[in-house]
């Protein structure tokens, strides 16, 4: 792995989960592309183990894994169309490989939820079989993120950028001594690696891609996938609100609810497998957006100010937990994607708000802080409860820890490194039953109905 950067961590995508959705995808695709001859191909069998074959029926996986196979992309993908692929499989008795037709059986797709790989606990095994002639296998892992990696993948610093930091302490030396940004440190890398044509253009898509999904969310109802029957409510909050407002008995300043409303639209569109950004997982997609949109309507922040500083630095802070902790709920529990995005999220407001780069660590290091020992519970495998009004209360979180962060000169005790490293720490202490398996916490003690 190299250097993550800003365009790594957000990448458009699908719902309803990045480790168990997007990850699975790429990597059925990248397995599907190492077959030398998949035209040859007349069966292929997939293992899950750990988190992902505990939650994966629910996260939409086996449906990405025969996306994948395909050869589709989630940037490019149709969403509505993958919702029913493995269900088509099953009926069809054959899934697409790169276009080569292949048979298919629901047994081919094995569950390992006991067992866990090394690396990670999200393991896939492939194989691939002419007849009975097995002509490749490979072990890929979903990170977090929409990351992949295989078992010999080794995630490393990449050094062709102009400012290469693996701390916060190193990304503000960066910033002060170039008497600069923590957003323009992240953009000046981002243009190393991609040009700047490149960057300006996938940081506007980016953004727009988060806004409509805000906006989308807020005008859908009914009620999202699975047997839990979960009604959406983020449509229903904004009518409640506009009229709260509209009324002759106004009820104040609305601006906190418009926000938990922002972070819902995105969760339900990500609970219902629609298009979404990975920021920086799916599972805590509604943070990062809700915090720009309340920004961008309620503090005149203009688009392409969040395009830019607000991602960027939002980017920056992101990679030190990629880099150093995790942004994996099935390695270091719920702390790893809600808290990292309030801790991204309050970064990034501070930033555009005005806030010096030590005020900007300090609000990145004041919304972790209070996310530590976060767990990932789940209810019936579905991003649903609790995670969409989880992502509601850290949104709220982030800007709470953005004005803690400006009333002060920058100066506290506990640094963002301090509070990274104990977030890996909580992580690797947290029981498994804590970390995206639907073993522990709100999922088996809420009754299903």
């Amino acid at each position: 792995m190299a250097y993550v950067g800003t365009l790594d961590l957000f990448t458009i995508g699908i719902g309803p989960s990045s480790s168990h959705t997007v990850g699975p995808m790429r990597a059925s695709r990248a397995f599907a592309l190492e077959i030398p001859k998949p035209e040859i191909v007349t069966r292929i069998q997939i293992t899950l183990y750990g988190s992902l074959a505990a939650t994966g029926a629910g996260h939409g996986t086996t449906n990405a894994l025969v996306a994948g196979l395909a050869g589709q992309r989630p940037e490019e993908c149709n969403p509505a169309e993958v919702l029913t692929l493995f269900e088509k499989a099953k009926a069809s008795g054959e899934i697409s490989l790169l276009g080569h037709k292949v048979s298919f059986a629901e047994s081919d797709l094995l569950f390992e939820r006991k067992e866990r790989l090394d690396k990670h606990s999200n393991g896939m095994r492939f194989k691939a079989f002419a007849g009975d002639q097995l002509v490749h296998t490979a072990v890929f892992f979903s990170v977090g993120g929409g990351f992949i990696e295989s078992e010999t993948e080794v995630i490393e610093i990449r050094k062709d950028v102009p400012f290469p930091y693996q701390s916060a302490v190193e990304l503000l030396i960066h910033a002060n001594s170039q008497n600069s940004t923590m957003a323009e440190i992240a953009y000046r890398n981002e243009v190393a690696i991609h040009g700047e044509e490149s960057v300006n253009a996938r940081l506007i898509a980016i953004w727009s891609a988060m806004k409509a999904c805000i906006e989308s969310g807020l005008n859908v109802d009914g009620t999202l996938p699975g047997y839990l029957n979960v009604s959406r409510r983020a449509q229903g909050m904004a009518k409640r609100l506009e009229e709260m407002s509209q009324s002759e008995n106004a009820a104040g300043d609305l601006t906190a609810e418009w926000l938990q409303a922002f972070a819902i639209a995105v969760n339900e569109e990500n609970a219902a497998g629609m298009r979404v950004v990975t920021a920086p997982t799916n599972g805590a997609a509604g943070i990062i957006p809700a915090v720009a949109y309340f920004a961008n309507k309620f503090r005149g922040i203009s688009d392409e100010k969040i395009a830019r500083d607000y991602l960027l630095t939002c980017g920056a802070i992101g990679a030190l937990y990629k880099l150093n902790a995790s942004i994996s709920g099935a390695e270091a529990g719920c702390q790893g994607e809600v808290g990292s995005a309030c801790s991204m999220a309050a970064a990034g407001i501070t930033a555009v708000l005005g806030g010096t780069n030590e005020q900007i660590e300090n609000a990145a290091e004041i919304a972790m802080e209070h996310n530590l020992g976060l767990t990932c519970d789940p209810v019936g495998g579905f991003v649903q409860l609790p995670c969409i009004e989880r992502n509601a209360i850290a949104a709220g979180t982030a800007v709470a820890a953005m004005r803690l962060a400006l009333l002060g000169d920058g100066e506290h005790k506990i640094s963002l490194d301090t509070v990274i490293e104990t977030m890996r720490q909580t992580g690797v202490d947290m029981s498994t039953k804590y970390k995206e398996t639907s073993m522990g916490g709100l999922a088996v003690n809420v009754v299903e109905c």
